[in-house]
């Protein structure tokens, strides 16, 4: 099977996924790990590009991919058998864009990279339909120029006399695990993928020579943390404010969320 086709059958599997949970805000899903075999990890594996950083193992694309077939047999053996376990994240401090200080990043090892590959797609599937407009950041066909544009234009056709701007400190690095299991449960029963992913949270960081395990915090650089951010945001940010929020306050009143940075905008005072 070539690798468009392989890519055409993961793609119709997830986009089952995205329709029934689009049918249904409620739906549970309980069997997702099935999805982690071999033609979707390989259709995963062709994504990841090959000149990024190496996690603490070495081990580069091109070195993976010299015996793919045999690495992906033992992987998806390996997740059968509940005996796969990602490794620690190798974290390195990079320069923020404002060039004000600097900003952990974390790095996965290559084969862990697919499992975060595979988990992102489904988790996106999942909840991507149920996700609120107001959110822009780590969305598929959004990004900043949407969420500006939509500012932009609410504040030229509307009468707005209040604009908060929030960002909020450490939000990767504060994200509780236990809260964001919880959520994920109430989506999602297969038990092998949430023990899975109890595992990704526990596979602790490495820096500057120390491992160390939080009950916090999703890395910065995981394939698997802008959709868990996003999860975690949606449910303690929009879905708070459009429930409760607007309704303690006179007027209209929206919010325009980037990631962890929000601009709710009021045209009449808040009560």
């Amino acid at each position: 099977m070539g690798t468009t086709e392989i890519q055409n059958s993961t793609d119709t599997k997830l986009k089952r996924i995205a329709w029934l949970s689009s049918k249904d805000s409620n739906k549970v899903f309980g069997s997702l790990v099935h999805h982690f075999n071999k033609k979707s990890l390989r259709a995963c594996f062709n994504e990841l590009q090959a000149n990024k950083a190496r996690g603490i193992d070495g081990v580069s694309k091109v070195q993976y991919g010299e015996n793919l077939d045999a690495n992906l047999e033992e992987l998806v053996q390996k997740m059968k058998a509940m005996s796969y376990r990602m490794g620690p994240v190798r974290q390195v401090q990079i320069p923020k864009d404002n060039g004000k200080g600097v900003r952990p990043l974390g790095i996965s090892n290559f084969e862990d990279k697919i499992i975060q590959k595979m988990t992102h797609k489904i988790l996106e599937s999942i909840y991507e339909p149920l996700f609120l407009k107001c959110s822009y950041r780590f969305r598929p066909g959004r990004g900043c120029h949407d969420a500006v544009t939509a500012l932009h234009e609410h504040l030229y056709k509307n009468d707005v006399e209040v604009i908060i701007d929030v960002d909020i400190s450490n939000f990767f690095g504060t994200i509780p695990h236990l809260k964001m299991e919880e959520m994920l449960r109430t989506k999602i029963t297969d038990q092998k993928f949430m023990q899975y992913m109890s595992r990704m949270f526990k596979s602790g960081i490495l820096a500057d020579g120390d491992l160390v395990v939080s009950e916090e915090g999703v890395s910065q650089g995981s394939l698997c943390s802008p959709i868990l951010s996003n999860i975690y945001a949606h449910e303690v940010m929009d879905n708070w404010f459009e429930k409760i929020v607007k309704g303690h306050c006179k007027g209209r009143i929206e919010m325009f969320r980037y990631c962890d940075d929000r601009v709710p905008r009021a045209q009449r005072r808040i009560i």
